[in-house]
């Protein structure tokens, strides 16, 4: 996919909690084409310790606003600059870069080759649960299970909306400390079902993510997600013991956004790759997990 460096305009910048910001961006320009997972560097301006570019999730694309969103938690010096911005002022962005989740077609075609969802004892023993076994019914909706946490839930806000345009069914399953760390809340709510759990149990149920009672009560075809590092390992193991293909989205320290730098090299079965490259998505079977 084509990269582009734009200088794009603030529409407006929301602040949505104590420490976190939406950014929506527009231009002049038809924007390019974005996917769900990949992300944009930002050049911080006018920050005398900030030399390298920084990256965030792609949280949404309006394009009937031809607007980019970008939630953006203000944790250091080059985001609390970015989340000061205001309408009007200009973001120097390089864009659209990384591989994204899978669409769709692709989590389709995952879920009918797996070769443990084709396994005879387990279709034997799970028919009643879904149809997908092989090849799905042209009239059954793949459940796709996006688990977000922190602010790892930017881009599955974009995919879950996008699962849902291409005639799957997404369900969110959101983490936070507590109740007033959950962002978008009402967005995630008007694509698809959201389930939570909080670890001060202020909001859902008490716990981690892999601790929710829906992971025991429902069946989902496929599992992407985006989160701290041990979230989305113990979201990885979970989707190994039940056999659901799933993918995952790194977060390693990146610089260059383009996989010149190396300093975001993750070790997986095909040896060292950038992340801002060859990712930030991987399946799971292609990491060292």
């Amino acid at each position: 996919m084509k990269k582009y460096c734009m200088d794009l305009t603030v529409a407006s910048n929301e602040h949505i909690s104590d420490h976190h910001v939406l950014l929506k961006l527009t231009s002049k320009r038809p924007l390019p084409e974005m996917m769900p997972g990949q992300f944009v560097n930002i050049h911080v301006e006018d920050s005398p310790t900030t030399f390298l570019r920084r990256p965030i999730s792609i949280n949404f694309v309006d394009v009937s606003r031809n607007e980019l969103w970008l939630l953006v938690a203000a944790v250091g010096e080059g985001t609390k600059h970015i989340a000061k911005l205001k309408a009007g002022d200009h973001l120097d962005c390089l864009f659209p870069l990384g591989h994204g989740f899978s669409d769709l077609a692709a989590i389709k075609s995952s879920v009918c080759s797996d070769k443990s969802v084709a396994a005879t004892a387990t279709i034997e023993n799970d028919k009643a649960a879904s149809p997908v076994y092989g090849k799905p019914d042209d009239d059954y909706r793949l459940r796709v299970l996006l688990v977000g946490g922190g602010v790892g839930v930017a881009p599955i806000l974009y995919q879950g909306a996008e699962i849902k345009r291409q005639g799957g069914e997404p369900v969110f399953l959101l983490g936070a400390r507590s109740a007033k760390d959950l962002l978008e809340l009402d967005l995630f709510k008007k694509i698809g079902k959201v389930y939570i759990t909080t670890e001060d149990a202020s909001a859902g149920e008490k716990g981690f993510v892999t601790n929710h009672s829906v992971l025991q009560r429902e069946h989902f075809d496929f599992i992407q997600t985006c989160g701290p590092t041990p979230m989305m390992k113990a979201v990885a193991r979970f989707a190994k013991e039940k056999n659901i293909p799933c993918e995952v989205s790194l977060e390693n320290m990146m610089a260059c956004g383009l996989g010149a730098c190396l300093c975001c090299v993750e070790k997986t079965v095909d040896g060292n790759l950038c992340v801002c490259k060859e990712g930030p998505v991987f399946n799971i079977k292609k990491l060292l997990w």
